[in-house]
């Protein structure tokens, strides 16, 4: 069983950032643009307002490329900050529990983004895609089947 369930853990890795990603930068898509009920209260965030705007820019672009697995390691880095700020300049003033703050979506971003820091993109991103690619020689070849030189 445990074998089973460790060689499908890059897919269910891969699975969890991508929907991890998709739901960041749904927030960010949400105070930008005003979609999916807008920033809270609806509408939008004033561009260049500190710190919401700043951000839902870290929001959008950050979960778009964890959601890609495109950079994955890096946009998980700033993105678990961002939400660390979040949580502790905007939602642990207010009381000292996240159920009590209003601060359990940032929490758990921060933890989901802070795990993609140290696992990686897991299956289907396009840090392994691009990974494979330059592995690979230019002739096709897999560079570890390329034969050195013979020194005599």
């Amino acid at each position: 069983m445990t074998g089973r369930l460790n060689s499908a853990q890059p897919y269910a890795l891969g699975l969890f950032r991508i929907v991890i990603g998709l739901l960041f930068a749904c927030h960010g898509a949400a105070s930008l643009f005003g979609v999916l009920g807008g920033a809270a209260g609806g509408g939008t965030i004033d561009a260049g307002t500190w710190p919401g705007w700043y951000a839902a820019v870290i929001q959008l672009v950050g979960g778009a490329l964890v959601l890609l697995g495109l950079g994955t390691r890096a946009a998980a880095f700033v993105s678990s900050g961002s939400m660390a700020y979040a949580y502790f300049k905007v939602h642990q003033p207010e009381a000292l529990w996240p159920m009590e703050n209003g601060g359990e979506a940032a929490a758990i971003f921060c933890w989901a983004m802070l795990l993609l820091v140290f696992t990686g993109s897991g299956a289907f991103g396009l840090d392994r895609f691009f990974a494979s690619r330059s592995e690979s020689g230019a002739d096709g070849q897999d560079a570890g089947s390329k034969r050195a030189p013979v020194a005599a």
